[in-house]
């Protein structure tokens, strides 16, 4: 179908009377007062892609070293901490991609890979001693009330003196705000196991979206005055739920992980959907639109184009958010 049949026949979908779009939003409202559940049960798996496959296995082995973490726990400290970046060095000398301080390196690092050398550069080193930190943490904390992983979490923010001593998560609003995180954030690196609610916030984020078919693409665009309210893909998705005070991250592979991943069979309205020339690594995502259903996605797709429906069964599709207030907010400032 080329892409002027596609606009044809999204813009006739659309319709009269309250058209197609009122009706997702219709349908999306519906379906969110009738689901329930979300993430739960079973063992936990990773998300298609959500970790990059060169440490996929690693995470998904060491993940599962005690029973205070699991993979998707483990996955989301090392977004948080690097971004999976196994070169990432902060201000403040932490290391790796899971930015260990040169004195707790010393004392937690492991030699994952048996080659008889601990290197914090090395991930086959890095992510086990992460994961086995997290384990001795948690078993320092673990005759505390309260949920270990929970403590186990603020023990590596605050210390666990500090978890002993308040009797779990101590009251202090960094700590307890790391323990949200990287909970909430766990949920986008899990590959969910019953079907994912959706999203209360969708039906006016298409409808934002919706409003700007037509527009000229912009590389960069924020849709701001001065660049003639023109967008590029990352900035209108991140506008569209801005407009319902869900705030995004600007680049597109970081959007990947505002919530949790619905299969291609699960997609509702107002999804992200994300498109990669390398289907196994998030990070690797180069653009995303916003679902409506049918099939098709508003996008802003190139430059010389104009913000159009377009289909989302690509070869290069890989996969989608459920965006969540909660998991944009756990969203790492800086990865």
């Amino acid at each position: 179908m080329t892409v002027r049949k596609a606009w044809i026949l999204a813009t006739v979908a659309l319709g009269a009377g309250m058209g197609f779009v009122m009706l997702l939003v219709v349908g999306v409202y519906l379906v969110a007062g009738n689901l329930a559940g979300g993430i739960g049960g079973g063992s936990v798996g990773l998300a298609k892609g959500a970790v990059p496959a060169a440490y996929q296995s690693l995470v998904q082995k060491w993940g599962n070293l005690c029973p205070a973490i699991n993979p998707a726990l483990l996955a989301a400290q090392l977004y948080q901490e690097s971004g999976f970046n196994p070169n990432a060095k902060s201000p403040a000398k932490a290391e790796g991609i899971a930015q260990f301080i040169p004195g707790t390196w010393a004392t937690h690092g492991v030699d994952g890979d048996g080659d008889g050398v601990r290197d914090v550069w090395n991930p086959n080193d890095a992510i086990p001693s992460a994961a086995s930190y997290d384990c001795q943490l948690a078993s320092y904390v673990k005759t505390v009330p309260g949920n270990v992983t929970d403590n186990m979490l603020a023990a590596y923010n605050a210390g666990s003196d500090a978890v002993i001593r308040y009797g779990g998560v101590p009251p202090y609003a960094e700590t307890r705000n790391y323990v949200k995180s990287i909970t909430t954030l766990s949920k986008s690196f899990a590959a969910p196991v019953t079907r994912v609610d959706p999203s209360e916030q969708a039906a006016a984020a298409i409808t934002y979206a919706q409003r700007k078919l037509g527009t000229p693409y912009l590389w960069g665009g924020n849709g701001t005055a001065d660049q003639g309210g023109r967008f590029d893909c990352s900035g209108l998705t991140k506008a569209s739920y801005d407009s319902v005070g869900v705030s995004l991250p600007r680049v597109a592979n970081d959007q990947y992980n505002a919530g949790p991943h619905p299969r291609r069979d699960e997609l509702l309205p107002g999804d992200l959907v994300f498109f990669s020339d390398d289907l196994t690594n998030s990070r690797a995502i180069r653009h995303v639109g916003i679902y409506v259903g049918g099939g098709y996605m508003i996008d802003a797709p190139r430059p010389g184009a104009v913000i159009r429906f377009d289909p989302v069964d690509t070869p290069d599709y890989f996969g989608a958010t459920r965006v969540t207030e909660d998991g944009a907010k756990a969203l790492p400032t800086s990865v």
